[in-house]
């Protein structure tokens, strides 16, 4: 995915991130990028906590994630 200047900001590892934006701004897609970059990085699963603010956003990104 082409990303913005702040969205690039998905590329720093070794720190905690947060996402808050407006709705259709990429949420879901910036962290799901981060979250598959984390993994083949060789991050367990079991290691990173997403948070969402609704049962939706976290089924799409699960749905999103599991893709190949």
């Amino acid at each position: 995915p082409q990303f913005t200047k702040e969205q690039e900001n998905i590329n720093d590892r070794g720190h905690d991130i947060l996402v808050s934006a407006s709705a259709g701004s990429g949420k879901t897609t910036v962290l799901v990028e981060r979250v598959l970059r984390e993994i083949l990085a060789g991050t367990q699963v079991s290691e990173l906590l997403v948070v969402t603010f609704t049962k939706a956003a976290a089924e799409e990104m699960k749905t999103r994630i599991k893709m190949p």
